[in-house]
């Protein structure tokens, strides 16, 4: 069996490094730095053999990171994504991909959006599952008392990631 090549790229970020990786122009996988090695053995569950080749620029979807971290809060809403979650997951990310920046939803309220109002779990086990964070932005879902709930990149990236849209004051 060939390899599959991905292009990764690690690029600076206020909340620290992030490295992403991508097929053609689509992201498959976005975390921080420090969770790059569970990454890559998602992407090879997923891919099967791999070859990765480096690459600084990252292509657009580096430069739409760049910009939202500079300030440019809807940069992230039309990179591509190749995810390939269940149908549920894909259902919970898209739903995700339209809270906007400077806003968030609880997990009943993204559970009811979805029309399963009593799979709050199973959302948040989706939210937990997102393979591009930020791109897709798990990080605008709060538990329904308005404490931050988790995060996989942590929680002072979360309040930070909401700060930097207007959503919570730092």
């Amino acid at each position: 069996m060939k390899a599959l090549t991905l292009v990764v790229t690690e690029i600076a970020s206020p909340p620290g490094a992030i490295v992403f990786a991508r097929r053609g122009e689509a992201l498959c996988a976005l975390c921080f730095k420090e969770y790059g090695i569970p990454m890559v053995g998602e992407l090879k569950r997923r891919f099967g053999p791999l070859e990765f080749q480096k690459d600084r620029d990252g292509g657009e979807p580096g430069r739409s990171l760049r910009a939202y971290f500079e300030g440019d809060l809807e940069a992230l809403d039309g990179v591509a994504v190749d995810t390939a979650g269940t149908p549920f997951q894909e259902r919970v990310w898209s739903r995700l991909r339209g809270i906007p920046a400077g806003r968030t939803l609880s997990y009943a309220e993204l559970a009811r959006a979805i029309g399963r109002p009593s799979a709050v779990r199973a959302v948040a086990g989706a939210n937990g599952r997102n393979p591009v964070s930020l791109v897709i932005p798990c990080h605008r879902v709060i538990a329904s008392d308005g404490s931050l709930g988790g995060y996989g990149g942590g929680l002072a990236r979360k309040r930070w990631l909401l700060a930097h849209e207007g959503a919570i004051l730092a």
